[in-house]
This record gives structure tokens, C-alpha cells and sequence, in this order.
């Protein structure tokens, strides 16, 4: 049990991480739109680049282990697509319409809705992703701790812009900070909760083979959030350089972050 307790540690500091995004708040005035713009394109850039460029690298190198190149390949593509439509079914399973005690009076309710069913669609596809990295960080922690260390810094530096991702629309919609900070550690604490499940599940009866799957599949969940709502939002609420300046923004962070981490 003494083995579990640091990595323990290590998943609950890189899910926590969250927060600090989420912090971002209290320091953007609500009724600033083109804060918004940008943040919407921020947070886009970072999910469309960490699961292009990372999680869909990673997740048949996950699935090689078990399987020749080609069938890993498959069973790649085959999750990021099932994310897909994963991500099209809890779209539409979102009521419409958000209970009205979440906004105040001051809030235009159509538009408070749309910025709200963001953040909320945000929330639950970073809370989906953080379930397969809170396993990744505490089945290498565990392994080795001194591997699991940079993992868990690396992991926690992504998971910023993440809380930002989900806060920025929270709280323009709610105008309540402590909301939006509620969420990122809702999110972020889904990440030490994902390690437990996962080692709980993978020393029953869930193959290894099937966390490379499940990579793939959050990043075809992350995408389809990026393309289907932050991004029109996004152009809704700011000029197009605004959604740009936002997108390479993220992006250029989440790169650096890789690269060094």
C-alpha cells in the first residue's frame, strides 16, 4: 500500500493543476468579450493540438505492445472516431436548457446559455481526458517514481490552460468565480479518481491494451468540442485575429510545454 501513496500524490498535484486555470478568473472582467474570443480560441488550440500531435502518437504506441503496427494503427483511428460520436451522444443528451438560477439577472439569457453549455461541454470532455491521464501518471509513478515525476509536472503544466478552458465560459456566463473554480476542481480531481479506477480495473479485468484505445477515443472527443463549440463561439463573440491570436496562443504553449517537459 506504502508503494501507491506517492504516485497517489504525484496524480492528485497533476489533476489539481486544473485549478490554477481556473483562478484565471479573477482576474478577466466578465463583460470583456474579446478576453472571451481569445480564451474560446485558446482553449481550442490546446485541445486540437494535444490530441493530434500527442494523444493520437501515443495511443497506438500503447496499443503496439499487444498488437502488429498495422492492427494498432486501426484500433487507433477506430477510437478517435468512436470519441466522435461519443462526444455527438453526451452533445446532444445536454439539456438546452440551463437552469436559470446559475445566471444572474444582469445575463442576457441566450447568450449567458450558449457560453454555459460550453463550459459545461468543456468540463466533461477535460473531466473524460483526465481519466486516462490520472491512469498514465499513476501506472508510471508506480512502475518508477523517478520517470513518474517529469510526468507529473508535464502533465500538470497542460492541465492549466485546460482549467482555463473550462472557467472562461463559466464565469462569463454565471458571473459567479467561485462557480467557475468549482469546476476545474470537479475536472481536475477526476484525475487522481481515473488512477484508482484504472488500476482497480486493469487488476480485474480490463486489458492494458485498452488505455491506448481510450487515449484515442478522448482525443476524438476533444476535437469534435474544439470544431463543434468553442471555435463558432468563439468567431460569435470576437473578430476572426482574436480566434487566431487564441488558437496559436494555446498551441505555441502547449508545444513549449512538451518540449521542455
Amino acid at each position: 500500500m506504502r508503494t501507491y501513496i506517492l504516485p497517489l500524490i504525484l496524480t492528485l498535484f497533476a489533476g489539481m493543476s486544473t485549478l490554477l486555470g481556473g483562478f484565471v478568473t479573477f482576474f478577466v472582467k466578465r463583460d470583456n468579450l474579446k478576453a472571451l474570443s481569445v480564451g474560446l480560441g485558446f482553449s481550442a488550440g490546446v485541445m486540437i493540438y494535444i490530441s493530434l500531435s500527442e494523444l493520437m502518437k501515443e495511443s497506438p504506441e500503447m496499443i503496439g505492445a499487444y498488437y502488429p503496427e498495422t492492427i494498432s494503427k486501426a484500433l487507433a483511428f477506430l477510437g478517435f472516431f468512436l470519441g466522435i460520436v461519443v462526444a455527438i451522444i453526451i452533445d446532444y443528451f445536454i439539456p438546452d436548457h440551463i437552469e436559470s438560477d446559475l445566471f444572474d439577472e444582469h445575463c442576457h439569457s441566450n447568450v449567458a446559455h450558449k457560453i454555459k453549455r460550453a463550459g459545461l461541454l468543456t468540463a466533461i470532455m477535460v473531466t473524460l481526458h483526465n481519466f486516462p491521464e490520472g491512469m498514465a501518471t499513476f501506472l508510471v509513478s508506480s512502475h518508477d517514481i523517478m520517470l513518474g515525476i517529469p510526468v507529473a509536472i508535464a502533465i500538470a503544466i497542460h492541465n492549466i490552460p485546460e482549467g482555463i478552458a473550462i472557467a472562461l465560459p463559466i464565469f462569463h456566463a454565471t458571473g459567479k468565480k467561485r462557480l467557475a473554480v468549482l469546476y476545474t476542481f470537479l475536472s481536475g480531481i477526476s484525475e487522481p479518481i481515473g488512477g484508482l479506477i484504472g488500476v482497480l480495473l486493469l487488476k480485474t479485468f480490463l486489458p492494458e491494451q485498452s488505455i491506448g484505445i481510450m487515449t484515442a477515443a478522448v482525443a476524438g472527443i476533444m476535437v469534435y468540442l474544439s470544431f463543434d463549440t468553442l471555435l463558432p463561439l468563439a468567431r460569435e463573440y470576437g473578430e476572426n485575429h482574436h480566434v487566431m491570436i487564441g488558437i496559436t496562443s494555446g498551441m505555441l504553449i502547449m508545444s513549449l510545454g512538451l518540449i521542455f517537459l
